[in-house]
């Protein structure tokens, strides 16, 4: 037989096993990442056969197509300097595809996980001012109505106890919340 013969065959068996190879490790280990990413064991199970079957028909079919070889071969360093190509262009088409499917599911993944995201409510940004109520305002067991103890009514100016609104805090800057200037510590 002809060098180039040989050297087609050998580039056929290392590319197929390589193929079968990867995609059985991929449909492997690959399916508890798309169990976590589809949270479905029924739909996980059924994307993972189908990329399986659009791994072998992709790589195949660049296994086949870069197979011929126009120029004669005359020694065997030829064949495998070519074999050699070859095969190193399977290998990043097959690292190719796994990481282009690992990159989409990813994403989904992403988008899905944003949906369920619960978002926590708004942090205050400060507190306003409480008026102290008198301490002989109200009898034993009266209870005030409305938002200001009895007599006590809202005035034109700003209360005597609060301070100005520009004014410093007089426990300093950022008295009242908790670490970082955030929400009160419970």
């Amino acid at each position: 037989m002809d060098t180039k013969v040989w050297m087609y065959l050998a580039y056929l068996a290392i590319s197929i096993g390589l193929t079968v190879w990867v995609a059985r490790a991929l449909s492997r280990n690959g399916l508890v990442f798309l169990e976590e990413v589809f949270a479905d064991e029924r739909l996980a199970r059924a994307v993972n056969s189908l990329l399986v079957v659009g791994f072998y028909l992709l790589n195949l079919g660049y296994v086949t197509v870069a197979m011929k070889h126009p120029d004669p071969v005359g020694s065997t360093a030829q064949a495998m300097e070519e074999l050699s190509l070859k095969i190193g262009l399977v290998l990043l088409v097959l690292g190719a595809l796994h990481f282009f499917n690992v990159f989409a599911l990813g994403r989904y993944r992403r988008g899905r996980l944003r949906q369920y995201a619960t978002h926590p409510p708004v942090a205050p940004v400060g507190r306003l001012p409480m008026p102290p109520a008198p301490r002989d305002a109200h009898p034993a067991g009266a209870r005030p109505v409305g938002p200001y103890p009895m007599g006590a009514q809202p005035t034109a100016g700003p209360h005597p106890a609060a301070p100005h609104p520009a004014a410093p805090h007089p426990a300093g800057p950022g008295a009242g919340t908790g670490p970082a200037g955030g929400p009160p510590a419970r």
